[in-house]
This record gives structure tokens, sequence and C-alpha cells, in this order.
């Protein structure tokens, strides 16, 4: 196989094809201790894309209760075990040579999907990417485990029980992370699959697949579904359209828009854009565009299971009351230096968290007009030590691809009086 470098994971790595990358990438990032499960998304997508025959059982969209559940029913959990299996005790990272662009996170030294498939042959014939095909009954809930009773720690299906959820769980909203190393890609036989050149995102060609599901059964994150009423598989398409400025009502003049899923988000959790890439496939310094402020400045949003070698361009700023050791399974070894940051932001930091879900338009640079201290406030740490938040009401002001102030917004949420003689709206 080709050798292509993977920046999330720190090294060159295994993949089908050549190294090509689009001009712009499609990305996210997401702020999981903000969600509240709501499933606003998830309905806002399904009301727009998934609504026909046999589509019934399609979310591309879907908010999942960790660490029970998911969509596909334990779709992770499965994927780690293989991956494990064939590569036992090596499965690691090596956190100690994080640093500059092209290792951010360190080096994993444990195998990829690709690497993990290479002179692997089950019933089915050799693999471009490890995988598996889930049951029908993994697909059947997108929501399993969230309603059931607790009472007397009932036995669930394949030997979980609710007693392991009382102390904590969190809520992971997910869509396809248009990888830049899509495992769907690599495995299609009929090359159906491909990377748009202006936005990276990654989109199935209906006229090509044939519905063979080797796309279903590489992705590992489990967001490329067969639809049985036509005989192909299907995703989310980031409401491309969208992306190229061709809705009238939030981009008049053709400016990039928000996915669906981002417009509706009550939580506010959700920060999407298109982020420049280099030749190399490196995103271009460009500090003042949030995704890269969050991402490559601060690394406050981190990659979600970046160890599967896809380089997803979905990013989680991860919650802070769950154990460490399973965030860093699931978002790397940079964890607790996302978390201490998002615990105690400092005054640039807390300026851009305000950009969440802010417009309705990509927002492509930010930046901060200066304003008074309002507030000292002592913090608890997660190591259990206290500091002194200093809050200014500072302005952040967002501009779209036309350099077009769309948003302006202060830290301090202003508070609005109404007059006496209309103490009643009514």
């Amino acid at each position: 196989m080709p050798r292509v470098h993977n920046w999330q994971i720190g090294r060159e790595m295994s993949f089908p094809y050549e190294d090509a990358h689009p001009k712009h990438q499609f990305a996210f990032v997401f702020n999981i201790n903000r969600c509240i499960a709501c499933q606003t998304c998830t309905m806002a997508c399904k009301s727009t894309w998934t609504f026909g025959r046999g589509q019934e059982h399609m979310w591309w969209n879907n908010v999942e209760t960790k660490p029970f559940g998911g969509y596909p029913r334990f779709w992770d959990v499965k994927l780690l075990s293989m991956l494990e299996q064939l590569n036992p005790g090596k499965q690691v990272w090596d956190a100690a040579g994080s640093g500059g662009s092209k290792a951010p996170y360190g080096r994993f030294d444990g195998k990829t999907v690709f690497e993990a498939a290479e002179g692997f042959i089950d019933e089915t014939g050799p693999k471009r990417a490890l995988g598996y095909l889930p049951t029908d009954e993994e697909w059947d809930a997108p929501n399993v485990f969230e309603d059931h009773a607790t009472t007397g720690g009932t036995a669930l299906p394949n030997g979980a029980t609710l007693r392991d959820n009382k102390v904590w769980y969190f809520y992971l909203a997910r869509l396809c992370n248009h990888c830049s190393y899509p495992a769907c890609l690599a495995a299609c036989p009929r090359q159906a699959i491909y990377k748009r050149p202006d936005d990276g995102v990654v989109l199935i060609d209906q006229s090509r697949c044939n519905g063979y599901q080797k796309c279903v059964e590489a992705c590992p994150y489990k967001k490329a579904i067969y639809r049985a009423a036509t005989g192909t598989s299907e995703k989310c398409v980031a409401c491309y359209p969208r992306l190229e400025g061709k809705d009238p009502l939030l981009s008049p003049s053709g400016e990039p828009a928000e996915t669906r899923c981002m417009t509706s988000c009550v939580g506010k959790i959700r920060l999407q854009g298109l982020v420049r890439l280099g030749d190399d496939g490196q995103w271009a310094h460009d500090p003042t565009n949030p995704l890269y402020y969050l991402v490559r400045e601060r690394k406050i949003a981190l990659p979600l299971y970046p160890q599967f070698g896809t380089e997803p361009n979905g990013y989680y700023i991860p919650p802070r009351w769950v154990p460490r050791p399973y965030l860093e399974q699931m978002f790397g070894p940079g964890v607790q230096a996302a978390i201490d940051q998002y615990s105690c932001p400092d005054r640039e930091l807390l300026a851009v968290m305000q950009l969440f879900r802010a417009a309705q338009q990509i927002i492509f640079r930010f930046a901060v007009e200066k304003g008074p201290k309002v507030a000292e406030i002592p913090v608890t740490m997660p190591d259990g030590s206290t500091k002194v938040q200093e809050v200014f009401n500072d302005t952040v002001l967002g501009f779209n691809k036309f350099d077009k102030e769309v948003v302006r917004i202060t830290v301090q949420e202003p508070v609005f009086e109404r007059p006496a003689q209309h103490a009643n709206s009514i």
C-alpha cells in the first residue's frame, strides 16, 4: 500500500491510494459539555434527508449516550475489540513526542484499520480496511438503553447492566466525519465514493454504487448505511448545497452556510467551518479561523478515535466529569490539557467560545474587541487546585467568506429590563 502522513496519529501509515487533498476541508467542533440530547439536530437531518421509503433506520446525525449503546449498537466497542485481538497489547499512544504540526498529540504506535487489514482474510475475502457488518438488531434502535428502568440493575443484551452507568454518562453527537482518509472510500470496489475537491465532503455516487456494503463494513464510525429499497448505500452529504451558498434564505450572495443539524442546535454545542489545506494536507496556518484556533492552535477540540487512522474531521471538546482513561481511549492523549483549558478558559479562548451557533453563515475569521473586566471567579480545577478566572466583557466578531461581519456578540450576556408599564407581555 502507499504511505501517507496522518498528523492525528503522528506518523506515516498505509492507505490504498496516493495522497490527495482538497483545497478546503469541511470540519466541525462539538462541545460535549453542553449537549442535552434533545435530538433536535437528529430530527432536523431526518426530516430533510432520510424520510423516504427504505430510510426508516437511517440516522445520518444521531446523539447517543455513552458509555452505553451507540448507533449501531456498540459500534466502537466492537471495532476496538477487533483491533486489540489482532494486535494484542500494542494499541497504545506514545505522547512523549507530542508537539509540532505533524504530531500534535504524540504518536500512535498501534495498528490503524488499514494496517490491521493487511493480510486479514475472512469468509468474504481480503480487506482494505478492518471492519464488520452490523446485524439488523444493532441497527434497530438509535437510542437503545436510554429509557430502560434502573430498578434492580436489570441485565441488558450483550451482558451490559445499568449499574455501570449510574455514576457518569455523557451525550455524544455524531455525523459523518468526512475523513481525510475515508475507510469507506478505501473499501469500495466500485470506486463509487469520492472526496469533493473544493470542500472535502465525502459522497457516494449513486449511479456507480452496486450495494456491496463494503463501505458499511469498513467505516469505523458506521456512518455509511445500506438502503435495501434502492440497493445502494447512502450517507451524510454535509448539506453540500448550503456549503455551496445555494440556500437563498441563508446565503443571499452565495455565502457558505451551516448544515441543517448545525443550525438547529438548541444547546449551541456546534461550530462548523471550512479550513484551508496546504499541498501536503496540513491545515494552513490560520489562527483567526475559529476551527483552526480551537483544533490546531489551542488543541482544546480533539478528533474522535484518531487511532482508527481515517483522520476524521469531527472534533470534540471532552466532557469534564468523565473518567480520563475512557476519554483518552476515545479522543487520544490530549484530553487532560483540553479539559484544563475548558475548565478555566483565558480571555481569548472565552471570547471565541461565544461563536458556537452564533450565526447561520460559516465563520471564516474572528476578531476580538477588548472590553472591561467584569468579574474574578475562583475555579476548582480537575486536579483539585484553585485558579482565579478573570472575565472581561470582550466583543467577538465573526466574518464570512467574503470578510463581511455576520455576528457580533459579547462575553457577558446583556440584560434587558422590561419597563414597569409593561410588566406582563400578554
